[in-house]
This record gives C-alpha cells, structure tokens and sequence, in this order.
C-alpha cells in the first residue's frame, strides 16, 4: 500500500486532491481541522479503508507531533507529502500608507501559511524518506513571488508564502542527495474559502486544480534540477 498524508483536507483544494489521491490508489492520511464540516467524512463512506482522518492543525506543535505519531504507528513509510494548509489572514485591505497594520494577524497567517508545512514536513521527514517516493508538495502560490511581486497590500499572506518558498528550498538542499523531490504548485485563482467565504468570481474550480495538479505530480521525477520546481497549475515556471 502506498501511503501519502495532505493537511487541510477538509473542503477546497486539500478535499478535492484527497479524492483524487483516492481514486489513484493511495492510502490517505487526510489532515481535518474544522470541526463542524464533514464532506471528508462523506468521502470517507467511499474509501472506509483507505482513508484515514486525523485531527491537523499545522500551526500548532503539539497537533502536528501528535499527528505524526498516529501515521507512524499505521506505517513507517510515506510516498508523498503535500501540504496544503493555509489561511488567508484579515490584513488584506490594509495599506502601508492608509492604516495601522495588524502585526499579530499577520503573524498568526505567517505561523500557519507559512511555518504550518515546515512543522509537518520536519515531524514526518523519516517516514518519507524510507518511502519510494520520497516527494513533498508545498502548495505555495504566485502571491509569494519577489521578482513578480505587484500587491499593496497582503503583506501577512505574500509574505508567509514566500517563506515557504524559501523553506522548500532549503529542505530540497537537505534531501535531494537522499533521493528526496520538492514541488512548489500554485493552483491558480480557484473559488475556494481561504478567506472563509466561497470566492465565486475566481477562475477556478478546486476540482479543475487538483486535476492538473496531480498531473504534474505524477510527472515530478522530471523537474529535477538544482532548485524545487515553482509552477503553476498548468506546468508552467514561475519566477522566484
């Protein structure tokens, strides 16, 4: 059986990626946080023995130890880890030269945005790396570009994903002589609840995302090269 863990898979993105990761044959350790949305649940009815919920909030040590210790005691290996998780933050509207910023809000979005996929890579690192597949997947995004940088405003989210940026990279750096592969994916502008209501003006579906998302994972042994691959959901190079 190969294994692979995603964190937020309760709804969007993270769900429709679990499905997919399902229908593929993979054993999914599915990361939930919101307690009152069970759609993951639903799926489970579908997949009784090949999903596995557990409770995942990745800004928090504690959850993400404890999680890692229910997978490991279900398997001592990984094939893929994609972490997903992520919040949008509330200091979207607010201007460097119109408002007083909220610094705490934005350390809480750079703490789960940012750090959440660090915390989770770093407590099942082990476990991936006796698999064969030896793959993590950080769904960053173009907001996290400096070289394409054009937002004035954001700062909590944009910056958090630029750090997860540099931490895929730094891991990279760490585990490519181990056989190890980072993907960085941007799923587009996709109608998701990142910022807790349904966008429905975005391009995307989280159904259409995961699909092509998956088709570049299922191709990752090709983007091998001295840096993580940063793309968009259609295969194509994004700038750091």
């Amino acid at each position: 059986m190969n294994y692979a863990c995603i964190t937020g898979a309760d709804r969007g993105l993270g769900l429709e990626l679990t499905r997919q990761l399902l229908r593929a044959g993979y054993a999914v350790f599915a990361g939930k946080y919101i307690s009152d949305w069970d759609e993951l649940g639903e799926l489970q009815a579908e997949y009784p023995r090949t999903l596995f919920q557990i409770s995942l909030d990745v800004g928090s040590d504690e959850s993400v130890q404890s999680a890692a210790a229910e997978i490991r005691s279900r398997t001592d290996k990984l094939e893929m880890i994609i972490n997903n998780a992520a919040i949008l933050g509330n200091d979207r509207q607010q201007s460097i030269l119109d408002d007083e910023l909220d610094i705490d809000d934005m350390l809480r979005t750079f703490n789960v945005t940012g750090l959440g996929s660090l915390r989770v890579t770093n407590a099942l690192i082990e476990p991936l790396l006796h698999g064969n597949g030896k793959l993590i997947v950080n769904i960053s995004s173009e907001a996290g570009s400096v070289s394409q940088s054009w937002r004035t405003n954001f700062y909590g989210y944009c910056m958090a994903k630029t750090a997860l940026n540099m931490h895929s990279t730094i891991t990279y750096n760490r585990i490519k002589e181990l056989g190890g592969h980072v993907l960085n994916l941007h799923p587009g502008w996709m109608q998701g609840r990142l910022g807790g209501k349904l966008n429905t003006s975005a391009d995307l579906t989280p159904e259409y995302s995961a699909e092509k998302l998956m088709e570049i994972i299922g191709r990752y042994r090709t983007y091998q090269t001295n840096q993580p691959a940063f793309l968009d959901y259609l295969g194509r190079k994004l700038p750091w």
